[in-house]
């Protein structure tokens, strides 16, 4: 994995499958190459340097440890920031699988460092090319993908554990609405700041902030507090509605839309941009609603606000939604068949070159 459990789209795109595939009978090693003090770090503004060098350390022994598996399961990329022939003589010939759920290639190709440029651009490319299956989060990467001469791809969301998220009947009092992220991730908000405040204007309401406690906006009430495995479904629970917007840019374009199926989950109505995976995750005026302009989100932040029982009718259908589409429970067996049946056509292989008959 990139990171360890504190990193989101590690925990989620891989951690969470590792129980699962183990009941299965397989074996299922997890190594993070950063670890929890990298983005512990990088989230609190504070120098990374000797956490990053750490972990280039630690990769001395990647070859030896990777010669003990028959099978990759690489989120992004195995060695970060170094080119591709490094990481293909670690490789040598293992099998191996690359997992996406953002539009990674981008901070390569679009670096503002020429020789990033020159160096990194075509990394992803080649390591797709080479991979035995390639998973993406959503259908901007799976198209990306498909682009590259992936030659196998397999679209696989990224999912809510519903066992972790017992849905709440929406709470009493002030009109509540959501946002969960990190602190890079905060600066989103800023793109609909006047018109939370126009909002506030109106009638305050309170914008809970999950995950960048040092987060405001001058004229909203704002509750920042401090992101946990343990505490986000019971944080977002306390809400009435979740927002995610994001700009209409290549980088959104590629994200994942895991916000909505968090505020789905909790049987909220979610309004999101309309950009990207949002689209498809959101069901717009039945789980709740998708922003194409600015004025969309007052008007449907008041439509909320001002009908709890509409709250309540689109917070159930999105519950469903998820349940149907979006839990672990429906994705799980899908990528078990797949690794299992990847891990026969391996064995095979493997079997034939060892039986082969020598060349006369």
């Amino acid at each position: 994995m990139r990171y360890g459990l504190l990193g989101a789209s590690s925990r989620l795109r891989i951690a969470q499958y590792a129980p699962f595939l183990g009941q299965a009978g397989l074996d299922v090693a997890l190594r993070p190459f950063l670890q929890d003090d990298y983005l512990t770090a990088l989230y609190s503004g504070r120098p990374r340097k000797s956490a990053a060098l750490a972990a280039y350390k630690r990769a001395i022994t990647l070859r030896d440890e990777i010669k003990q598996h028959d099978l990759l399961w690489i989120e992004k990329e195995l060695l970060p920031w170094l080119p591709f022939w490094l990481e293909r003589g670690v490789l040598r010939d293992t099998p191996y699988i690359l997992d996406f759920d953002d539009a990674w290639a981008l901070r390569y190709a679009e670096s503002n460092s020429p020789l990033v440029r020159m160096l990194l651009r075509n990394k992803f490319g080649k390591l797709l090319r080479g991979a035995e299956l390639t998973i993406v989060a959503n259908d901007t990467l799976y198209r990306w993908a498909l682009s590259e001469g992936a030659r196998n791809i397999l679209l696989l969301p990224t999912v809510i554990d519903l066992a972790r998220y017992e849905a709440t009947p929406p709470p009493p009092g002030p009109f509540t609405v959501c946002w969960i992220g990190t602190p890079l991730t905060a600066t989103y908000l800023g793109a609909i700041a006047e018109q939370l405040r126009a909002l506030s204007q109106e009638q305050p309401f309170k914008l809970l902030v999950v995950g960048a406690p040092e987060f405001t906006i001058p004229g909203v009430d704002v509750e920042g507090v401090a992101w946990t495995e343990d505490t986000e479904a019971s944080l977002i629970g306390r809400c009435h509605a979740g927002i995610m917007p994001l700009p209409d840019t290549n980088w959104a374009n590629g994200k994942s839309g895991y916000k909505l199926i968090q505020y789905m989950a909790m049987a909220r109505p979610a309004i999101a941009s309309a950009v990207g995976a949002n689209g498809r995750i959101a069901v717009h005026g039945e789980t709740g609603f998708l922003a194409y302009g600015a004025e969309d989100w007052i008007t449907h932040l008041r439509a909320l606000r001002d009908n709890r029982g509409l709250c309540a009718t689109m917070g159930a259908a999105a519950r469903r939604r998820v349940e149907q589409n979006y839990s672990l429970g429906v994705t799980a067996p899908i990528l078990l068949d797949t690794i299992t049946e990847l891990l026969g056509n391996i064995a095979e292989r493997k079997a034939g070159k060892h039986f082969a008959a020598p060349a006369r």
